[in-house]
């Protein structure tokens, strides 16, 4: 119930509670929300009860933390009757990424230098044009456009 308090935090409700209630009075005040706590825990217990005795033996394994929503989409999304598995599987990015590297770096090895030479002095002969080199005319031209701060 309180997982997510740390340490400072505590301390500073039991400051608070002194203050507010007085050193006389916080005893009495911590059995009451310990009795009220626990009557709605036994009310919520009793609710459950009811609801699972009127929806019938046929919701026997009903969980009423399966109406959360995230838990709910958890639970249908890892049972395999659709096949989702498969799916999700034949998805895999890091297998079609390499096959593309491997397609771009074979096609880059089958060239010859001669050929590649010739292809970029003569245009796109060929089909192919070699975009891992920089141009052979001498000059070196920035790839990337200037910096316009206003276009932002």
């Amino acid at each position: 119930m309180f997982n997510d308090i740390g340490p400072l935090e505590l301390v500073t409700i039991i400051v608070l509670a002194v203050l507010v209630f007085g050193p006389d009075k916080l005893p009495k005040v911590i059995q009451d929300v310990m009795r009220t706590i626990r009557k709605i825990r036994e009310f919520s217990e009793s609710a459950k009860q009811d609801i699972r005795q009127e929806l019938g033996p046929e919701f026997k394994d009903f969980e009423f933390e399966d109406l959360n929503p995230k838990t709910f989409i958890r639970k249908h999304l890892e049972n395999d009757d659709l096949g989702l598995k498969e799916i999700r599987n034949g998805f895999d990015l890091k297998k079609e990424m390499a096959e593309v590297t491997d397609a771009v770096h074979s096609r880059d090895s089958d060239s010859t230098p001669s050929s590649s030479s010739a292809s970029s002095s003569s245009g796109s002969a060929g089909g192919r044009v070699d975009m891992t080199k920089k141009p052979e005319d001498g000059t070196d031209h920035d790839d990337r456009p200037p910096f316009d701060a206003d276009a932002t």
